[in-house]
């Protein structure tokens, strides 16, 4: 029997008969899917690498126990799942006393389009469309304890019904709808006020003008033009260095006191991550001839001002495919 013909009978007769090469294409198309599942849990782009491929082993070697009850689609989601839990209840990392999550890594929006557009109805592709992958929610998602943030993601992002999230963890249905609550609690505890819906448009001429200000400031290093895009609250992090600032002042006396005023020699390059506005920065390198890698600044807008801005390391441009260096006439 041939791999399509026994691919289509997934979820009729199971998957003892399949071989890897069917197993493993059927298994690669939720890839993508998985991984931002896997994110949400941990935080960590890389951990959620591991987990993906942790979660295709055990999927292969219980394979057996597939015996379409479920989708397959399904099933691999409760694998993961339980990998992620399972990772966690053997080193849960405690965000640090400011809030902030220092194994937080960024997620290229060139990666999470890849997720099919075409089937706009799946609860994936919705949950990707909205706030549920910002930095701010993903960070929020970190303060919960493993299995209330699993019952979180499978019940309010992904739309699971309750009695499937029990099945899945093993408890009963009020056990779910309780970690529900507490999960929810812990949200409106460390999510900005304005995120508390967890929805929001498009970005809009207004945003990528800001954006473009902010570019222009910071490569010029303009420290009172910053300052104006800044609202009062505006919060700035840099995982995994330790350390939340907190309001305008905090924000700007931090680049002040790290000598970000006196530097020359920047050049940017607009990205996005998180379905978030980004900015890598480079700087001029004599030595090499060229500009190289400095950081990123993911920026979170609200009504016309910058609210919080994460700034990542240098070792994070690869994954967002930019580029090794620019050449000083600019060009790449």
């Amino acid at each position: 029997m041939g791999g399509h013909t026994r691919l289509a009978e997934v979820g009729v007769n199971g998957l003892g008969e399949v071989d890897e090469p069917a197993f493993s294409g059927l298994a690669q198309r939720h890839r993508r899917e998985l991984h931002v599942h896997c994110y949400r849990m941990l935080g960590s782009f890389e951990d959620a690498e591991d987990t993906v491929q942790e979660t295709f082993l055990r999927a292969w070697r219980r394979r057996e126990t597939f015996q379409g009850r479920s989708t397959f689609r399904a099933w691999l989601y409760r694998i993961a799942t339980n990998a992620c839990l399972d990772l966690l209840a053997k080193c849960r990392p405690e965000p640090a006393t400011g809030g902030e999550a220092r194994w937080l890594q960024p997620y290229p929006d060139r990666l999470l389009d890849e997720l099919p557009a075409a089937d706009a109805d799946e609860p994936e592709t919705v949950a990707v469309a909205r706030e549920t992958i910002e930095l701010a929610y993903l960070v929020a998602v970190q303060h919960l304890a493993p299995r209330p943030r699993a019952v979180l993601i499978l019940r309010d992002v992904l739309g699971w019904p309750a009695k499937d999230v029990a099945e899945l963890l093993g408890d009963s249905v009020n056990s779910v709808n309780s970690a529900l609550q507490r999960a929810r609690a812990g949200m409106r505890e460390h999510l900005p006020a304005e995120r508390q819906d967890w929805t929001g448009g498009e970005e809009d001429a207004e945003t990528r003008e800001l954006v473009r200000r902010f570019t222009d400031a910071s490569v010029a290093t303009d420290i009172p033009a910053l300052t104006a895009l800044l609202r009062d609250d505006v919060r700035c992090s840099m995982p995994p260095t330790p350390g939340l600032y907190l309001g305008r002042d905090a924000v700007v006396k931090n680049w002040v006191e790290d000598g970000f005023a006196g530097m020359t020699g920047l050049r940017a390059v607009p990205t996005a991550v998180n379905r978030q506005p980004a900015v890598a920065f480079y700087h001029w390198r004599a030595r090499e001839g060229a500009y190289l890698p400095l950081t990123i600044d993911v920026l979170r807008i609200t009504g016309g001002a910058i609210t919080e801005i994460v700034t990542f390391h240098d070792d994070q441009f690869p994954r967002l495919g930019l580029p090794e260096r620019l050449p000083a006439d600019g060009t790449e």
